[in-house]
């Protein structure tokens, strides 16, 4: 098939809904008969069973495998996939029975047979469900596209499914079409004096002061000792979060013992060089992570108390300094409080510090999500979920109030080539419930071309339109191994730290020098953040000095008055 420079479609929904929507990419890509108009014609049978054509009460047209004996057995069609290329995939998905997680697999018909696996879904009974994800082909030849799901005794329906190649240039391509549509805005100036009168030739300096869009590393209490340490974060970074400082572990290591020194030096450092706070967490569902203290042994109306007593104590203690707090750090995979306290263990949490500190917002933090399809506890589908039953329980049980959630996804990548089209596909997919998207501790594992893969994955995630922020995890330099380092002990970088540098670099305006036409107007395309503006003409007695705030709400047009 010829290789169209189609755009990508950002386009997905969270919700189970009674009619499934059009394929996207035209008629679904290179897939034949994907809104099944013509019957099952180009689809077969994986495995066992059989398919056949339906109809919805409103006239719409779906395919169904039925009679499944083995959880692979669901419709099929032949695909010729390319090494290397980038295969964006969606389809719509319900069951005849049951809720149950669907997962779309590529089986390879070479001789290595080679498995891809592309997304999943939580599938329902009496809606559909979207199931939005893809694949970097590892192999060229025939896959068969085929789909699975645990409980093989439900029908599977399927419609509207989608398949598009991309080449690595057409999908890096969409990354400068979301930075020029997103990250940056056109500002108009014009130039007059105080009477009204254009002064044409005036020469505007636009220097850049902040960057807009936060991208910070994890910090450890070592910056507090270390000017090399304190001068290498502070001249690139904008926000950060703090290794283990705040954790609960850390501050109150002996019950009722608690300390925060450490915590609170690190603040005050970060305030005073103006760079955001993440708070790194109230309570973590790892019952590996809980304060030597508690343990499995302990009872739950001890957990109960000691626990709340943490979450009044450090989201009081830094009120009004944090930009966000991970309330209940990773509870789809962990489940410690949940066991202990019940379903609504970490709602609780979320509501509890939403009550004592209304500023910053409320993260879910989970790894896996969008690093890795074959990790059931954490997919986007159970994300969504679980963010979304947080929220609903706090408007059932406190007045119908909507919390301040946000969405954080770790990005932790095992070594290897990242799969950048699951990536994508999963922050549209948990982007469409509307709250902000963080990357908030990105970390690619030691191995070969370790470097450029982190940077897949930064772009990746810069250029996103629903990402708001990004947050690195490297290694420590202290530690004594390196896994991903981004400068060696004496703060020289590391070929990560260069790649960084260089897409810090890459994401901020220069500064920049321009005159006004001879009516006094000029336009410069600027990333988003703080600048200040000098007005400089040969009739002003003195230089004219603004500040400057870029974003994609500001004004675009700007008029400078300089006076005589």
């Amino acid at each position: 098939y010829a290789i169209q420079d189609l755009p990508y479609d950002y386009s997905a929904t969270t919700e189970c809904l009674e009619e499934s929507w059009k394929a996207q990419y035209g008629e679904g890509g290179v897939i034949y008969n994907s809104e099944f108009y013509s019957g099952t014609q180009g689809w077969t049978v994986y495995g066992q069973g059989k398919i056949e054509e339906r109809v919805s009460k409103n006239g719409n047209k779906f395919i169904v495998a039925l009679k499944r004996t083995q959880p692979s057995d669901s419709p099929s069609q032949q695909v010729n996939l390319i090494e290397g290329m980038y295969y964006a995939f969606s389809a719509w998905i319900q069951l005849s029975e049951g809720s149950e997680i669907v997962s779309v697999v590529f089986r390879g018909r070479n001789a290595e047979t080679v498995t891809l696996y592309g997304g999943t879904v939580i599938a329902e009974k009496g809606c559909w469900s979207m199931l939005k994800g893809g694949t970097i082909s590892t192999f060229s030849g025939v896959a068969d596209l085929t789909f699975e799901t645990e409980n093989a005794s439900a029908e599977v329906w399927l419609d509207s499914v989608a398949l598009w190649p991309f080449t690595g240039t057409q999908w890096r391509s969409h990354h400068q079409e979301v930075i020029s549509k997103v990250r940056k805005s056109k500002v108009n100036f014009q130039v007059t004096n105080a009477n009204n009168v254009a002064l044409g030739g005036a020469k505007i300096s636009v220097k850049p002061i902040k960057p807009g869009f936060p991208i910070g590393v994890e910090i450890n209490a070592n910056i507090l000792n270390h000017t090399s340490y304190q001068d290498w974060f502070t001249s690139r970074f904008t926000v950060t979060a703090f290794g283990n400082e705040m954790k609960w572990y850390f501050t109150e290591k002996k019950h009722g013992l608690v300390n925060y020194t450490i915590p609170d030096a690190m603040l005050h450092f970060c305030e005073q060089n103006n760079i955001a706070v993440r708070g790194h967490n109230v309570v973590w569902a790892d019952p590996k992570y809980q304060p030597d203290w508690i343990n499995n042994q302990t009872l739950g109306q001890e957990l109960k108390e000691a626990s709340l007593k943490r979450t009044r104590s450090v989201v009081s203690r830094y009120k009004g300094r944090l930009i966000a707090w991970d309330v209940m750090n990773e509870n789809l995979h962990f489940r410690f409080y949940e066991d202990k306290l019940g379903e609504n263990a970490s709602a609780e949490f979320y509501a509890k510090t939403y009550e004592i500190d209304k500023k910053p917002l409320l993260f879910m933090n989970e790894y896996n999500t969008i690093e890795d399809s074959a990790d059931d506890s954490s997919i986007p589908a159970k994300y969504a979920r679980k963010l979304k039953n947080i929220v609903s329980y706090h408007k059932q049980m406190y007045g119908n109030k909507t919390l301040p959630m946000a969405v954080g996804l770790e990005s932790r990548f095992m070594p290897g080539q990242p799969n950048l089209v699951y990536m994508r596909a999963g922050i549209d997919y948990l982007a469409s419930m509307g709250f902000p998207v963080w990357l908030t501790e990105v970390f690619v594992d030691k191995g070969e071309d370790q470097e450029y893969y982190l940077e897949d994955v930064l772009r990746e995630g810069y250029s996103h339109p629903a990402v708001k922020g990004i947050v690195i995890w490297p290694t420590s330099p202290f530690s004594k191994e390196c896994k991903m380092c981004l400068t060696d002990p004496s703060f020289k970088n590391t070929r990560n730290g260069d790649i960084v540098d260089k897409l810090i670099k890459l994401w901020r305006s220069e500064p920049l020098e321009m005159s006004a036409n001879l009516q006094g107007f000029s336009e410069a395309l600027l990333f988003h953040g703080d600048y200040e503006v000098i007005v400089r003409h040969p009739n002003t007695s003195s230089p004219t000095t603004l500040k400057l705030k870029v974003s994609e709400n500001a004004a675009d047009f700007i008029m400078v008055t300089s006076g005589y």
